[in-house]
């Protein structure tokens, strides 16, 4: 019997630089175990957790994920990345204005850094351009609610809004030596599921403003008195998006006064205050005293007489 079958690895793992991979139910206690214990020092954190296999659902983050797998420059380290994601390893995750910076959770807590440059002004001027008049709000464009012109310009190759790889530069305190490791490739996922839930994040990410793209238009021109391949939001998307109820029955109107026949008549002069009460002249009387009750009847004096 050989001595490493009663190992829980082979004997080439003895030599391995790397722990073995952990299952991915050990990794998603990992990750619980050490957001509590941050947690119990104060630390807040931003958890990327997923609810199922898929990693985005909506257009924004579907794209995100769309284009890093795009490129083969990321292909090799990206089924890793998918795998820690899956596993609920990325413990914080916080996008801002050309940087993302996370947490997540492997053999030890890793730190991975991503900056992304900011679009080009050229491009920029390109989007907007193709997008005038082509989108109606803010919430249509968060909701990717756009035409597939508009969705085209937005996720092309080097010149829309999604970085290129000549764009990312990425670091990790991991002691892997590839270009990518896995826990960076697993952060790059993890913003295209937050991109799920606030899209409004890829345009800080890039150094751009929506107010731009709405604005452009606000100053295409109108034909019929509607926005230029725009449409007006519906009175549901509103109370979706707003959480109230609209009522769309119109109000009933006020039953019209009916006017009186005739000759108005003639508003009748209010009365007359009576006039104020006279002062008698002289001086004023004085008030009589009241009269003295009579004195009490004397008692006659001695024995009663008998009858």
């Amino acid at each position: 019997m050989s001595r490493y079958r009663s190992s829980r690895y082979s004997r080439y793992d003895r030599y391995s630089f790397f722990p073995p991979r952990k299952s991915k139910g050990e990794r998603i206690a990992d990750a619980d175990k050490k957001i509590k214990a941050l947690a119990k020092k104060g630390v807040k954190l931003s958890p990327v957790t997923l609810e199922g296999s898929k990693i985005a659902k909506t257009f924004w983050g579907k794209a995100w994920c769309d284009n890093i797998e795009s490129y083969r420059d990321y292909a090799y380290r990206l089924e890793r990345g998918r795998s820690y994601v899956r596993s609920n390893s990325i413990i914080d995750l916080v996008i801002g204005a050309g940087t993302i910076n996370a947490q997540v959770m492997g053999s030890a807590l890793y730190k991975v850094a991503v900056t992304v440059k900011p679009v080009p002004a050229a491009h920029w001027k390109t989007i907007r351009k193709v997008c005038a008049g082509k989108i109606g709000s803010l919430i249509e464009l968060l909701r990717g609610h756009i035409s597939e012109e508009v969705m085209a310009v937005m996720t092309a190759h080097k010149t829309g809004l999604f970085p290129s790889p000549s764009e990312i530069a990425f670091t990790c305190s991991c002691p892997d030596s590839a270009t990518m490791c896995k826990h960076v490739a697993a952060a790059m996922y993890g913003i295209g599921h937050r991109l799920d839930t606030h899209p409004e994040l890829l345009f800080l990410l890039r150094g751009v403003d929506t107010a731009d793209l709405i604005a452009s238009a606000t100053t295409a021109p109108f034909t019929d008195g509607q926005p230029a391949g725009g449409e007006t939001l519906a009175a549901e998307e509103l109370a979706d998006v707003f959480g109230v109820e609209l009522d769309d029955t119109p109000a009933a109107a006020a039953p019209a006064v009916k006017r009186p026949r005739g000759r108005p008549r003639k508003a009748q002069a209010p009365a007359q205050a009576a006039p104020p009460a006279k002062r008698p002249r002289g001086r004023p009387r004085k008030a009589q005293e009241p009269a003295q009750a009579a004195p009490p009847a004397k008692r006659p004096r001695g024995r009663p007489k008998k009858g």
